[in-house]
């Protein structure tokens, strides 16, 4: 193809293109469309033509266009154009093209001019061309023919409107030179859309057809009608060209000599032509590649500095280094031991912000999940009274006590402390759980070195599970201890005497908690905070609504919000239990109840008081504080079993006070019991388990390591890890290639700022007033430079004035005869002013075939 302008511009977008293609990214520089506009056979297809540098467009009288073609000029190695509707067809030979793009116009429009709004795409893929998209669109025109609909002219405005919107698109406003330029239609709709002028380029056609004795220098120089960049003047092939099969490139040497030879152009020569319109566009996308530059350089540049650090470790690597790899297992155990230690002890890096993990996780079950366990399992109030009144009986045999034994009491008691040995059993396998889990977040760190982080976890679990056994043995062992010896003599006992006196008390409530003894002097000490949503209230009633929480140990209390300034209810805890509520399957909460035990209503006219959370762990936190403060977990299924023996047992009043004793005194010893355990039981698990594992992989883990393989086989490296290497290192190179490319795109390519604003008002003036010309006063003078002068207005035209323009100079396509043609030797010298064109016979018609469409 002819365009040698856009050839010097493909190899800088190549290598940009290239340097992004090696990092494995799309390069994303969409340059500029490129819309042709004017009027009906002003030679629109034929610039666009001239810039392809390929003969391919219908042409002829008329409107010629009349479906946009939308052309896309694709980079490739071989060169052939294929259209969208016949995928698969490649067209080697243009002419077929010109054929082809006929039949389709014909196909959707018709036989008789008329016009749709239905694009044609057409693809040209040649070595000669950058990625552009080219659009030619039909003729402005106003009068309808032939199957056009009255409103022919508002059609192609608003067909034409559709791509010169687009802020990316390059508009060429082809006017002829024969024609008013003041009333072009195509300056009109790039003014409309353009209002700065930045991206509208004039384009005047047909110069070699104007009237004897005038020119369009002035409009050219850009001095009458001015465009803030300007105009570029063109000469188009004829008719008579095309037929006589008359190329590209001989017609851009006639134009050249065109302008050479022209007393009024021959000094703006360099500045117009169809190489000179070439080179604006050009210039224009080269703008369009600079602006882009700078965020792409930005986007490099952040890539490298966040691989930087990681390719330095890898720049100096020796994969068959023995030493590397000792230094590297090292480093990798040294970093497993910080990071495992961070994550038990809290680090201020590394940070989890989505759960609980390592060292907060164990905290939750020594001081909540533990603690809920041992009160979960602790009393059924009426199951422990049988069984004080069954051990009395049994231990006064056949007789009838007199006195209260105290062997009922420590059987009772010893009973009770066995009890909390599961809870203490479950307590060591939560916290050897979450020690595993913590061995395996921190190998992942290893996983570029597949073996060493399998042995690292095998070595560390296998220990902890060593050590499962020698806690879960001294937690046995504690609480052995404990039954082995019952101290009444310790100084939080309440002895036999305060028990008698407590159990003679009228009205005592019947569930004392293990933890009563130990509530703080002050009962307004908050023991919980937190958002819950009361999920049980009724859509009429306000619905579902959460509250800020604020659990004591004597009420519960909520607040609109977390400033605690407008409290909505108080509920006292007092003979409150609760009890879990089954998950909606339309919910995601998690929801517990609160309800009394004397069925009585809890919160205004509702018997429960249903609270959700978001997740389970939250509502197994709130029943642990819930614990602490007295309210128990609902044991009615076992209650309900025991009903029927409850009834069918009775005891006498020497008995039940006697019951109440030993219950009291039960209750007190446990208390002390719980606090010792609750206090002993994380002690024990830190010493032998948690500290253990951390001065294991302190000095241990290393030495077992060597032992259990050989160095080689642990620091083998991973398939993906190698690959990743390999590609940063490649990554980084590319990297700084692309920089290098865009420095060099930088220095080969120069920014041409836009031209200052211009004064065209006269636009805006003409769209308001279409008919009058500013100019026609001054068509009589030589070399005026008229805005558009017209064959129709010249001096002596033999041609009728056209149509129903009757009240408008008429826009002739081919001027009447020109006299200075055949003689222009005898005028300019040696030099053709118009090679072919002098000898070409006058037109007979009012409108013969055009020059070019």
């Amino acid at each position: 193809m002819g365009n040698r302008e856009m050839e010097e511009l493909i190899p800088l977008v190549n290598r940009l293109q290239d340097a992004f293609s090696a990092l494995g990214q799309s390069c994303l520089l969409e340059l500029p469309q490129i819309a042709v506009v004017g009027g009906q056979s002003a030679g629109k297809s034929s610039v666009l033509e001239n810039f392809v540098g390929r003969d391919f467009l219908p042409r002829g009288s008329g409107i010629v266009t009349r479906r946009p073609l939308v052309l896309q000029l694709i980079t490739s190695k071989a060169e052939y154009a294929e259209f969208l509707h016949c995928k698969g067809k490649k067209f080697t030979d243009f002419d077929e093209v010109r054929h082809e793009i006929e039949a389709e116009t014909d196909r959707v429009t018709g036989m008789n001019k008329g016009i749709s709004s239905i694009p044609i795409n057409l693809r040209v893929y040649s070595p000669h061309v950058l990625n552009l998209t080219l659009i030619d669109l039909p003729g402005i025109t106003k009068v309808p023919v032939g199957d056009q609909p009255p409103d022919i002219e508002y059609q192609i405005r608003e067909m034409i409107m559709q791509f010169i919107t687009r802020e990316n698109c390059l508009i060429l406003a082809v006017t002829p030179a024969n024609t008013d330029l003041a009333n072009s239609d195509a300056l009109k709709l790039a003014k409309d859309v353009d209002p700065q002028g930045l991206r509208t380029i004039g384009v005047i056609t047909k110069l070699d057809l104007m009237d004897e004795g005038t020119d369009a220098r002035d409009v050219l120089e850009n001095k009458l009608l001015p465009l803030r960049r300007g105009y570029v003047g063109v000469v188009n092939r004829s008719q008579k060209d095309i037929d006589g099969k008359k190329d590209i490139k001989a017609a851009m040497l006639a134009e050249r000599k065109f302008f050479l030879s022209h007393p009024a152009y021959r000094h703006i020569a360099d500045r117009m032509g169809t190489p000179h319109l070439q080179k604006v566009l050009n210039q224009q996308l080269t703008n369009h590649i600079r602006d882009t530059l700078p965020n792409f350089r930005n986007k490099l540049q952040g890539q490298l500095l966040s691989i930087e650090h990681e390719v330095e470790a890898y720049k100096n690597f020796k994969p068959e280094d023995p030493t590397r790899k000792t230094k590297a297992l090292l480093q990798m155990v040294q970093q497993f031991a910080v990071d495992f230690e961070k994550r038990i002890e809290g680090s201020g890096d590394q940070v989890d912000t989505l759960e609980l993990s390592g060292g907060a996780k164990i905290n939750r079950i020594f001081h909540e999940r533990f603690p809920f366990e041992i009160v979960k399992m602790e009393f059924n109030e009426k199951e422990l009274r049988r069984e004080i009144s069954y051990a009395i009986k049994n231990i006064h045999g056949i007789r009838t006590g007199l006195f209260t034994p105290d062997m009922a009491f420590e059987a009772i008691v010893k009973k009770q402390i066995v009890k909390l040995k599961g809870p203490s059993l479950k307590s060591v396998d939560l916290v050897i759980q979450e020690l595993i889990n913590t061995v395996k977040k921190c190998t992942k760190k290893l996983a570029n070195f597949p073996r060493l982080c399998e042995e690292t976890e095998r070595i560390v679990a296998n220990h902890i599970r060593e050590r499962e056994g020698k806690t879960k043995d001294q937690v046995l062992l504690l609480i052995d201890i404990q039954v082995s010896y019952i101290n009444t003599n310790h100084e939080d006992f309440i002895g036999f005497a305060n028990a008698q006196q407590r159990s003679s008390q009228v009205h005592k409530k019947n569930t004392i908690g293990n933890q009563g003894t130990n509530l703080p002097p002050s009962r307004q000490i908050v023991i919980r905070k937190g958002w819950l949503t009361i999920s049980n209230i009724g859509i009429m009633k306000g619905g579902s609504k959460g509250y800020w929480f604020v659990l004591t140990a004597e009420s519960l209390s909520w607040y609109k919000d977390d400033e605690e300034k407008e409290k909505k209810y108080m509920l006292p805890l007092d003979n409150l239990k609760v009890r879990d509520v089954e998950k909606s399957f339309m919910s995601s909460k998690h929801i517990f109840a609160l309800f009394n035990t004397e069925q009585r209503n809890v919160y205004k006219d509702y018997r429960f008081l249903e609270l959700a959370c978001d997740s389970q762990e939250d509502v197994d936190s709130w029943k642990a504080s819930l614990l602490r403060a007295g309210v128990y977990p609902d044991k009615s299924l076992t209650e309900n079993d025991e009903n029927g023996q409850a009834e069918n047992f009775s005891m006498d009043p020497q008995l039940e006070r006697q019951v109440e004793t030993i219950r009291n005194l039960v209750d007190s010893y446990m208390s002390i019991i719980n606090k010792c355990i609750r206090d002993l039981i994380p002690k024990t698990i830190m010493h032998l388990m948690i500290n253990n594992v951390k001065d294991f992989i302190n000095s241990e883990l290393l030495a077992q390591l060597y032992s259990s393989e050989d160095q080689n086989t642990l620091m083998e490296e991973s398939a993906e890890q190698a690959q990743r290497r390999d590609e940063m290192l490649r990554m980084y190179q590319a990297l700084k290639e692309a920089l290098v490319v865009i420095g060099d795109i930088n220095t080969a390519t120069t920014f041409t700022p836009a031209p200052p604003p211009v004064d065209d008002s006269w636009i805006q003036h003409s769209r308001r007033s279409p008919p009058p010309s500013p100019t026609t006063q001054r068509r009589p003078t030589l070399s005026a430079p008229l805005p558009r002068p017209t064959s129709g207005r010249g001096p002596a035209p033999a041609i009728p004035s056209p149509g129903p323009h009757s009240g408008a100079p008429p826009v002739p396509f081919r001027p009447g005869p020109l006299p200075p043609f055949p003689n222009s030797t005898d005028s300019f010298g040696t030099p053709p002013q118009v090679p072919s064109r002098p000898t070409r016979a006058p037109p007979s018609v009012p409108r013969p075939p055009c020059s070019t469409h």
